[in-house]
């Protein structure tokens, strides 16, 4: 190749291409984490909805339908400080990747706005 050929080649590179290839790298593991943490939420909801399914089942007089009541409240609160944790988490890693994404555009910006005025001299 020659060198104008090269050079552009090298301008396409650090100005469209590697800022492509970068956020798409946060893209990718940004879903991975969050359906990562969506497939542990239904996991553990699953979990708990079986659990309180059998606990119900074991239900044969006053005192075990007692025990399954005050369980049932317990496995409720536990339930909500789950749901709260959970939608905390994804919460954090949708903040997370907005950030990223916007430094990887100002980054890509400013990379774009210095070849240009390194063409223009």
């Amino acid at each position: 190749m020659n060198k104008a050929t090269e050079k552009t080649t090298q301008q396409v590179e650090s100005i469209l291409v590697a800022p492509m290839r970068a956020y798409a790298s946060k893209t990718l593991d940004y879903c991975d984490q969050m359906l990562s943490a969506q497939v542990d939420a239904a996991r553990a909801y699953s979990d708990f909805s079986v659990a309180q399914m059998r606990t119900w089942l074991d239900v044969k007089d006053a005192d075990s339908m007692k025990k399954a009541a005050e369980s049932q409240q317990k496995a409720s609160t536990d339930l909500m400080e789950r749901f709260k944790g959970d939608a905390e988490k994804m919460n954090a890693l949708s903040k997370r990747y907005l950030q990223d994404s916007q430094k990887l555009a100002e980054d890509s910006l400013k990379s774009v706005t210095e070849a240009t005025q390194k063409a223009a001299s």
